[in-house]
């Protein structure tokens, strides 16, 4: 295509000169009767002109391409996709700039300091010490440890169940052990039932590479004893001896604790704090163990989604919504919710992104003083319901955010109208809570 637009502007060039150089004439004519081209006559021969540029060469052929399309009517012209896209573009634009403009509750300081309390863990079976995660998960093991030698099949049940981070794992693991159980229970007076060959590949893949399951079934009654393999040779084999063979009802105990046994799982330490009225409870510094991908992750993921979007016009489709509505759902682990008292007084609680409002609730309830008062809970921008189901995500309040609390007004004028307008609300919290107020 550039070598005809090219070729097409060399003709149009010659012919220009041949038209420049007037009429013709022999060889042998005399000067005089030469005729004068008829550029020189009437003005001086202009510069000898240049072929295209590359950006001229570009732009005819664009014209070209343009101009080789078949036109279409007035009435098919109007395209309702480009419409969408403006209305879109419009809409996203117009969202960026009120995002940009919102100064509302939930602001995030990614690059903030450290909070002075950082995310810890409770687990009542242990003690009260609130710990970091990987700190309370080594005091549960070294609980579960310590209880093998007071409650050796209990203890061993829990290890199973808790100490191992694949539940896929533990579950087979528990069947193949409830096999052998079953198997000696219907069968006492069998020796083959009673002997586990520890070479196998089944028991070392699916039993023994689980932690809690050789303590099992020790427990049990189990011992390792060489015994005569498959080939003759001496092999190691977990024995039951057959008295224990007999107890039937034992070992059906003992399979009814394996199958009722539940992990024990930390719980999340609410980490409550209180402070004084202040400007500064809009602004919360986020440790990067709130999210799921560290900050600079984020970062970069949030730069090329942005990218994306406007290379696509911000048109997206409602899957690509969804999906997009579920990977800011599974972004955060925890959130730090901050209640603002009408008072001014600032509560602040740790919670899971999955926790549900109903959590809220229940933790600010057990935080009053007057707990008896129906309240609600207001964002800047909308009133959280008492009976929403959604979760802390899913209610836009993660990784942080700040809520007005304030007592149902209908039930507040009717208490005070049974006390004859006595009653009022001094301290929103508890005096014990109150007294451990700090300044942010």
């Amino acid at each position: 295509m550039a070598a005809a637009i090219k070729r097409f502007f060399e003709k149009r060039k010659t012919a220009a000169k041949f038209r420049l150089a007037g009429t013709g004439h022999r060889l042998n004519d005399p000067a005089e009767k030469r005729p004068v081209p008829q550029s020189a006559r009437s003005q001086p021969r202009p510069p000898s002109r240049q072929g295209p540029t590359e950006e001229q060469l570009q732009a005819a052929q664009a014209a070209m391409t343009r101009l080789s399309m078949p036109s279409k009517p007035a009435s098919a012209r109007r395209d309702p996709l480009r419409d969408q896209i403006r209305r879109e573009v419009e809409l996203a634009k117009s969202a960026q700039a009120s995002a940009k403009a919102d100064t509302g509750p939930t602001e995030v300081v990614l690059d903030g300091p450290r909070m002075s309390a950082d995310i810890r863990f409770v687990c009542p079976m242990v003690g009260l010490e609130a710990l970091p995660k990987n700190e309370m998960e080594a005091r549960i093991e070294e609980y579960l440890m310590g209880q093998l030698a007071e409650e050796p099949v209990m203890a061993a049940a829990l290890i199973i169940q808790t100490l191992n981070k694949v539940p896929s794992k533990v579950k087979v693991c528990v069947d193949v052990l409830c096999k052998y159980l079953d198997n000696i229970i219907e069968n006492p007076a069998e020796e083959k039932f009673r002997r586990i060959r520890v070479r196998n590949r089944n028991f070392q893949e699916k039993v023994i590479s689980v932690k809690g399951s050789e303590e099992f079934l020790q427990a049990v009654g189990f011992t390792v004893s060489q015994q005569p393999g498959p080939e003759g040779d001496l092999e190691s084999f977990f024995m039951l001896d057959a008295d224990r063979a007999a107890d039937t009802e034992r070992l059906k105990s003992y399979k009814e604790i394996l199958l009722l046994a539940e992990p024990i799982r930390p719980q999340l330490d609410r980490c409550i704090k209180v402070f004084h009225p202040s400007p500064k409870a809009n602004q919360i510094d986020i440790p990067p163990d709130f999210y799921n991908i560290s900050p600079q992750e984020l970062k970069k993921e949030m730069e090329i989604r942005r990218q994306v979007t406007e290379k696509l016009g911000m048109l997206r489709t409602k899957e690509m919504r969804e999906r997009d509505r579920l990977r800011e759902l599974r972004r955060y682990r925890f959130a730090i919710i901050r209640v603002r008292f009408p008072n001014g007084i600032i509560l602040q609680g740790t919670f899971r992104a999955s926790e549900t409002l109903a959590s809220v609730n229940e933790f600010i309830y057990e935080c009053l003083d007057v707990d008896w008062i129906p309240f609600s809970l207001m964002t800047q921008t909308k009133q959280l319901l008492s009976q929403d189901t959604e979760t802390i995500t899913e209610l836009g309040l993660a990784p942080a955010s700040i809520v007005n609390f304030s007592y149902d007004p209908d039930v507040l004028r009717e208490v005070a109208a049974q006390q004859g307008g006595g009653f009022k609300i001094v301290n929103y919290l508890n005096p014990e809570l109150l007294s451990q107020i700090e300044t942010l």
